[in-house]
Parts: C-alpha cells; sequence; structure tokens
C-alpha cells in the first residue's frame, strides 16, 4: 500500500477542511486513481452529513497510489489535525504528503518547505495519526438515501446568507428554509413572541433531471416548499462560504435538505462537496 502526492493547491484543500472541521471531530478519506472523497457520516450535532467528490489535480499532482483494493485506501483521521498541518503550509512553495509509519502507527507524513526572511530553504515535518480502514469496512460506507426533492434552487452567495442566519439565530433555534420553482428563497423564524423573514426573488431554478410528463403538468411554479433546519447546523455548513463559487439548495419537504457546493463552475467543477442537514419536525405537523 503505497500513497504520495504534492499537495499543489493548499488554499483549496485548506478551505475544504475548513468547511468540514466546524461539522466533524472526524472524516474519512477515500482516495482512488480519480478523486479523493471527504465524508463525515458519523454521529454529531445536528446530525449533519457530509460527501464530498474532489477530482485530483484541484488539489494534487506527481500523485501516485497503490494498494490491493483496486488502488483505493480508505482512511480515517482528525479534523483539526489535517486543517491545523495545511494552515501552517499556507504559503509554502512545496508541499509533499505521503502514507508512512511512526513507531509502528500509520499516519499522514507531510513534508513541508518554507523560506526564512533570508531567503534560505528550511524543511518543516508533520505527522497526522490515521486509522486505514479494511476495504470490507469501507465498502459500508453509504450516502443517505433521500426522496426525490421538490425544488432546486441557486442560493445567494453564502456570506450573505449567514449575515442573516446569524441575526435569526439569535431569535430562534430553528429556520424555516422555503422555495419554489420561481427563483423565490425565503428564510423565516416564528416564535410565540416573533415572526421574521427575509425574502430573495430572481435566483435560478436549475434543471437536476427531466421532469416526468406528469410532473410538468402538477408542479406549480409558485408554490413553496419548505424545511425546518437547525439554526446552529445551518451556520455550521455556512462555514463552506470559504470555498463555495456555486451552491444548489435541494429541498425535500419535511425530510432534509441537500446542499451542493462546487468547487469551480458547474459545468466543470474541480469537484462538489455535498451537506446533507435534517429536517426538524414540526410538532403540530402530523
Amino acid at each position: 500500500m503505497r500513497f504520495r502526492a504534492s499537495i499543489e493547491n493548499v488554499p483549496t484543500f485548506s478551505k475544504i477542511m475548513q468547511s468540514i472541521e466546524k461539522l466533524s471531530k472526524t472524516c474519512t478519506i477515500r482516495l482512488t486513481e480519480e478523486t479523493i472523497r471527504i465524508i463525515c457520516n458519523t454521529a454529531n450535532e445536528g446530525g449533519v452529513q457530509v460527501w464530498s467528490q474532489i477530482r485530483i489535480p484541484t488539489i494534487f499532482s506527481e500523485y501516485r497510489i497503490e494498494s490491493n483494493a483496486n488502488n483505493e485506501i480508505t482512511l480515517v483521521l482528525a479534523t483539526e489535525a489535517l486543517l491545523h498541518v495545511l494552515k501552517s503550509a499556507i504559503s509554502s512553495p512545496e508541499v509533499m504528503v505521503k502514507l508512512a509509519k511512526r513507531n509502528n502507527v500509520a499516519c499522514l507524513s507531510f513534508d513541508i518547505v518554507t523560506q526564512t526572511k533570508q531567503g534560505k530553504k528550511v524543511q518543516i515535518a508533520h505527522d497526522v495519526k490515521i486509522v486505514i480502514m479494511k476495504p470490507t469496512e469501507a465498502e459500508l460506507l453509504k450516502e443517505p438515501l433521500c426522496p426525490e426533492p421538490d425544488v432546486h434552487i441557486v442560493l445567494p452567495p453564502l456570506q450573505k446568507l449567514r449575515t442573516v442566519v446569524e441575526r435569526l439565530r439569535s431569535l430562534s433555534d430553528v429556520v424555516g428554509i422555503f422555495a419554489n420553482g420561481s427563483g423565490q428563497l425565503k428564510l423565516a423564524i416564528q416564535t410565540e413572541r416573533i415572526k421574521s423573514d427575509t425574502l430573495w426573488t430572481g435566483l435560478t431554478n436549475p434543471v437536476m433531471r427531466e421532469p416526468e410528463p406528469a410532473e410538468e403538468h402538477d408542479h406549480d411554479p409558485e408554490e413553496f416548499h419548505a424545511v425546518l433546519i437547525s439554526a446552529r447546523s445551518l451556520l455550521k455548513f455556512l462555514t463552506a462560504h470559504v470555498i463555495a463559487n456555486t451552491t444548489i439548495a435541494c429541498i425535500c419537504a419535511r425530510h432534509c435538505i441537500i446542499l451542493y457546493v462546487y468547487i469551480g463552475s458547474v459545468g466543470e467543477p474541480g469537484g462538489v462537496l455535498t451537506f446533507y442537514l435534517p429536517a426538524i419536525l414540526d410538532e403540530d405537523e402530523d
């Protein structure tokens, strides 16, 4: 089993891990010949899951991987530890990572080249402990099964959403997300004392799949579809504003909201981070 690569795009890798570190203390990384998949599906506050798929050239160059499991390696590590290493290497002209062992403990070993003020090169080493999953264990990793979304909509810039959600979070622990097929998005809260909402119009409803003939007749584009979400979980997701160019939200009413954060353009993305935020069911609903 071998893995070695040059981290060509440290800032992007760091931003991805910054988005994920807020949600989970650990993550699973699956390295294949063509992609790196970063997964958070362990128990965490709010039940948020992340399933990301990033093209190797988006982050790495000089990429080499070998294993008896179709040249795939799946490992688990502490998100904070990896983020710390990446932040320390953010301005480094050369960062190499490889699979290694230290005192019989598996790790990712990072060799980081930095320069002093005098221009002298200095090499710094960091090790991040990992647990390598058996192929049979890795095969059990499955994305959540969700119903067909009721509506898809391209979100406004996540930084702007974050500002609104921070204000709503101070008023309520639960935020309602409403969207329709006419490019409208609404964030709302309602308590015994306060009712507040913010509406965006003129947004894009992307076609994620061709609708069935029956759906074209039955679907009312003005009808809002809604999901209630933990305000705290939503704020943690919005940390992804550091990496997002385009974000598409898919609402499965009363079930979840699926958020696709694209790295690069939607047409030719360098990768996609997929966030699953479970719904909070209203006690008044059946």
